[in-house]
């Protein structure tokens, strides 16, 4: 799975890409050492991949979606794919403040056979639980918290490109974790913790990517049936 990076590394990647691709990026009117405008919808954490992650990059003259991923495309930073862009109206909310949720895929070491099942169980009984109390820390202090109002969804699912009969069976967890104004953002590896937790199985973690950020506006679409 790759793995992005993170924090100022990557935003100085990105400015290395936006300043050599000659697009008309507020920020770097001056020279191109300015501060270039883009925001990120989410910080993606550390050790994590991302795909389809989104951003908003504040351009000061138009230009069609062609010329931006002509400009764009050949200098991404590494492990970036073009995936596509849209015009956005300059009035919207800023983008982070309309990301939801997050879809994530994490990948498990093979378990035996006899434990997939109960891998199974676990995640219904994750998504029958009223509470999940889990202890996070947070400035050298441990603080208690309930993950479960932070799930959304979750599925346990073969991955039989990477079974084998003699490892066993590989699983992939899938899940929509929650990000609260309040309540902060449900955190892939805890919802993997309190999964192990249910199911007494040892799982090990291969990768974790964040398949999808989802907007406020995505999740209304989603509940109004008939809805395109």
């Amino acid at each position: 799975m790759p793995v992005e990076q993170v924090g100022r590394v990557a935003l100085d990647q990105w400015l290395e890409t936006l300043v050599a691709s000659g697009l008309p990026v507020a920020g770097l009117e001056a020279g191109g050492t300015g501060r270039a405008r883009i925001a990120f919808g989410a910080p993606l954490p550390a050790g994590m991949g991302g795909a389809a992650e989104l951003a908003d990059l504040y351009l000061l003259e138009r230009r069609v979606t062609w010329q931006v991923r002509e400009a764009l495309e050949p200098l991404l930073p590494p492990g970036h794919r073009w995936v596509g862009a849209e015009d956005v109206w300059l009035g919207a909310p800023p983008l982070a403040g309309r990301v939801a949720a997050a879809d994530w895929r994490v990948e498990l070491e093979p378990v035996a056979p006899s434990d997939v099942e109960r891998v199974r169980a676990a995640g219904r009984a994750l998504l029958a639980a009223t509470e999940l109390p889990r202890t996070r820390t947070k400035g050298g202090q441990d603080k208690r918290y309930d993950l479960r109002p932070l799930v959304a969804d979750l599925a346990v699912e073969d991955d039989q490109a990477r079974s084998d009969a003699g490892a066993g069976a590989a699983l992939a967890v899938c899940f929509r974790t929650r990000i609260h104004p309040e309540l902060g953002s449900g955190r892939p590896e805890e919802v993997v913790a309190a999964l192990v937790d249910l199911a007494s199985v040892a799982l090990e973690t291969l990768g974790i990517v964040r398949t999808r950020l989802v907007l406020a506006e995505d999740l209304t679409r989603e509940r109004t049936p008939g809805r395109r």
